[in-house]
């Protein structure tokens, strides 16, 4: 990564400029297909392809729809096939690498950029020709607009012919499939789309194509896919003219003009980025990139967070660690208080769904950490709009949350003697940081993991604040608070050795130097002292810091994975176990502020070490930030190309930062 300025240097204008992308270095590498862009539309559904205007995996498309908000997508249009025909010469616009013998379509688009929305340019035998994209908010529509400028002597005709995929987003298609067409409408596996267009429609013979899928074949799934088309639509530009090509691709028969999605996505987003009150260019691209993930679940009839794109749905852990930057440190209150208000109403023995229902089935509550997390979001929504009514109608469901932790709840959770948490039994994964590979746990946490039980007395500290605010104290959780904070530091700080236990389970794995040790300094009550703090934080620092996040496990540990990739045994045993998170960084810098008392001169140094992030929003989703990253040499997103978790934290970070220094 090359990093030419500093992120408090950065103004927007600057910012939209580190969103331009060349298409080819001196080498002839196609390198606006390593980036990508993200459109959404509040649903679940979105539009993403690559710079280059190729899929390079088979959950991207022009137009991936979610037929039952927000998890239930299909990816209907899946490609633009477009060509430039001038004077006899053909040209493809848009790039696409085929499997097997099929010669790749080298692409004229020689410039990406995304701000608000995707912005293509190319040029072909003096005719140039603008591409822009973006979906239609609450609805589950794409719009593709081109201008074309024709400066030769002679006609020039722009093609373009959607190739089609009408599956499941995550299954490649691996099987021809019958469908109809009609006049703009084309019907599949049970789906419609409409095609509404200025240009000339016209029915084509069925074309099938072989996609290649590089970015899947990585991580050990299905290399290539099937797509089909069975129409194009043509523009003629007569010569020293210019004209103007626009299509929406939508479930719908009835239509929003293209212009006005497109001008919709940049005024909605654009006020978005006013809304949060933050001044730093960083942190409004952050606020904006933080809309992706927000969106509304038709089984609930409330809000939900998205955990990342393109292959997450929405899980209760992801939410509640989402929801403290996503919403609050946007300043989208009121999304805040519809999401914690779902989880009130689907509390059940003291624990939080970890995955919502669908078409009738029950949730799963098997998380520990999501409960405990749903007491800080309330906390933090308290702290910043002081409705306390809204925290008396949650209280009673905290209440019972801290009485089934300390009597015993599923999964194995609950409170030992010492009035510590644990959690786990058999093959359950109940923490973050739990993976499962049939009967393989890679990482297993079961006894008391250390950030479950920072989440612990920092809940305790909340029950016990907001129970005076309430005018009903309970001292009971102030004792309690006391007695874990006593067990806590007597149980897992190594004084020796300065840093956390990582889990108190007997075995080889609880002294690990892993990254869940930082939350029990950046939460909000913490129960170390301030010389423990700063100890902790030096060794993450020495540890586990990268530029783009924290390491899962030290270099230095003989289970050190550097590398994450390959069919999805090896990424599981690597996922965290070395692998560096982008989200863990959030704590980490909340963390150093308050250990250096939140000066300025803390702040500066954060600043500092945050100077990559211009270079991360850019990297590969434009605008947003990653899962993961390598634990060595972290400079490619790995995982989801865009992550909420990623996202809030930083973001939190940034409001801190603000803060502060009083920008």
């Amino acid at each position: 990564m090359n990093v030419v300025t500093k992120p408090s240097e950065i103004t927007f204008q600057m910012l939209r400029e580190i969103m331009r992308f060349c298409y080819t270095n001196d080498q002839g590498e196609h390198l606006l297909e390593k980036h990508t862009f993200l459109s959404t539309n509040g649903r679940g559904g979105y539009c993403s392809v690559s710079g280059s205007g190729s899929v390079t995996r088979c959950d991207q498309g022009i137009l991936v729809s979610a037929v039952r908000a927000p998890d239930l997508r299909v990816v209907l249009a899946h490609r633009l096939r477009e060509t430039l025909t001038v004077q006899g010469n053909t040209h493809f616009l848009s790039a696409q690498r085929f499997a097997g013998e099929t010669p790749d379509e080298i692409g004229a688009y020689h410039t990406f950029e995304f701000d608000r929305i995707a912005t293509w340019r190319g040029e072909a035998d003096g005719v140039s020709v603008t591409r822009q994209c973006a979906m239609e908010y609450g609805e589950n529509s794409t719009a593709v607009c081109y201008e074309v400028e024709n400066l030769t002597e002679a006609p020039a005709v722009l093609t373009v012919q959607p190739m089609l995929k009408f599956g499941i987003k995550e299954e490649a298609r691996q099987q021809r499939c019958d469908f109809t067409y009609d006049n703009g409408r084309v019907e599949a596996n049970g789906l419609t789309m409409y095609v509404h267009t200025n240009g000339s429609l016209e029915k084509t013979e069925p074309r099938w194509e072989t996609l290649s899928y590089p970015e899947d074949a990585k991580d050990g799934r299905a290399d290539s896919g099937l797509a089909w088309g069975c129409f194009r639509i043509t523009l003629t530009v007569p010569a020293r003219e210019t004209a103007s090509l626009w299509i929406v691709f939508s479930q719908e028969a009835r239509y929003t003009p293209a212009e006005d999605i497109l001008e919709g996505q940049r005024r909605r987003l654009s006020q978005l980025a006013e809304h949060c009150g933050l001044r730093d260019p960083l942190a409004r691209q952050l606020a904006m990139a933080a809309d992706a993930y927000i969106a509304h679940r038709d089984s609930t009839g409330g809000k939900t967070i998205l955990a990342g794109y393109p292959l997450f749905s929405d899980w209760g852990r992801d939410t509640m660690i989402a929801l403290r930057g996503c919403c609050l440190a946007a300043g989208r209150y009121e999304d805040a208080k519809s999401i914690l208000r779902t989880f009130l109403a689907y509390e059940k023995d003291g624990l939080m769904p970890n995955l919502f229902p669908e078409g009738g089935e029950a949730p799963l509550y098997n998380t520990v950490d999501a409960a405990l997390l749903f007491i800080d979001g309330i906390w933090q929504y308290y702290s910043r709009t002081q409705d306390l009514a809204f925290v008396k109608e949650a209280f009673p469901v905290m209440a019972h949350i801290i009485a089934s932790y300390e009597a015993g709840t599923k999964h194995g959770i609950g409170m030992d003697s010492d009035g510590l948490i644990f959690a786990g039994e058999g093959l359950d994964q109940v923490t973050w940081m739990d993976v499962r590979v049939n009967d393989i746990l890679p990482t297993p946490r079961h006894g008391k993991p250390v950030e479950v039980n920072a989440y612990w007395y920092n809940a305790l500290c909340i029950m016990a604040a907001l129970s005076e605010k309430l005018g009903t104290p309970n001292p009971h959780y102030a004792a309690l608070a006391a007695k874990v904070k006593e067990s806590f530091v007597k149980a897992f700080y190594l004084p020796e050795r300065g840093y956390l236990k990582d889990v108190i389970s007997g075995t080889k794995a609880d002294e690990q130097i892993r990254c869940n040790q930082i939350w029990a300094v950046s939460m909000a009550f913490s129960m170390l002292s301030p010389e423990q703090a700063r100890s902790v934080v030096d060794t993450v620092q020495k540890h586990l810091y990268t530029p783009c996040g924290l390491r899962s496990l030290s270099p230095e540990d003989p289970e050190y994975h550097p590398h994450y990739g390959g069919p999805q045994l090896q990424r599981d045993l690597a996922y965290h176990q070395g692998t560096t998170w982008v989200f863990p960084a959030g704590g980490y810098y909340l963390a150093y502020l308050k250990t250096h008392g939140s000066s300025k001169e803390a702040a500066q140094e954060v600043r500092r070490q945050l100077a990559y992030l211009p270079e991360m929003l850019k990297e590969g989703c434009a605008g947003q930030l990653p899962e993961i990253y390598d634990g060595d040499h972290p400079s490619e997103g790995k995982g989801c190309f865009a992550q909420a978790w990623s996202v809030g934290e930083i973001l939190m970070v940034l409001e801190a930062l603000e803060t502060i220094q009083g920008q």
